[in-house]
């Protein structure tokens, strides 16, 4: 039987203050990336999406492409992660230019995004969810909306510059 509701529970994620899990996931390359790469040397945003080739998604991930100083520095690295699989990743990166790493949470599914709180079991993907983590691993700013919320990073922005003492 196939349900119709369209009633999507919103998972409530990680909390600031709370050590971010870490995790090892491959890139649209191929390469495993982990969030203790990082650790002692950049801050660190984890930018949870639903799916690549998707309307909104698409807009985010421009957004972040077209305003990466925001987003990048010496200060700050971003990771975007999905649970679709690597090669998906690769073709949606070669197709709109991201540059930065694009993380698959694929296999085992989903499991990432579960640790992170923005999982939604019912239909297999990862909800938006965004955690600013800093250098010592520590959550300390987050903002998780449903799939068809698009986000506003202007809160990340201020939480960066707080964080970091200075626009990057």
């Amino acid at each position: 039987m196939t349900s119709t509701s369209s009633t999507t529970v919103v998972p409530t994620g990680l909390v600031v203050g709370q050590a971010a899990p870490d995790f090892t996931l491959k890139d649209q390359h191929g390469k495993g990336v982990s969030l203790s790469d990082y650790k002692g040397i950049k801050n660190v945003v984890v930018v949870f999406y639903p799916f690549a080739f998707s309307g909104i998604c698409t807009g985010e991930l421009c957004d972040i492409r077209d305003n990466l100083g925001d987003f990048e520095s010496d200060d700050v690295q971003v990771l975007a992660i999905s649970c679709d699989h690597m090669f998906t990743q690769r073709a949606w990166s070669d197709a709109e230019g991201y540059f930065f790493p694009m993380l698959s949470d694929y296999w085992p599914h989903g499991a990432t995004a579960q640790a992170y709180g923005v999982f939604d079991q019912s239909g297999g993907f990862c909800t938006r969810g965004t955690f600013l983590v800093d250098r010592d691993g520590i959550v300390r700013w987050t903002l998780i909306n449903g799939p068809s919320q698009k986000r506003d990073f202007d809160g990340y922005r201020i939480a960066v510059k707080q964080l970091c003492g200075s626009l990057i």
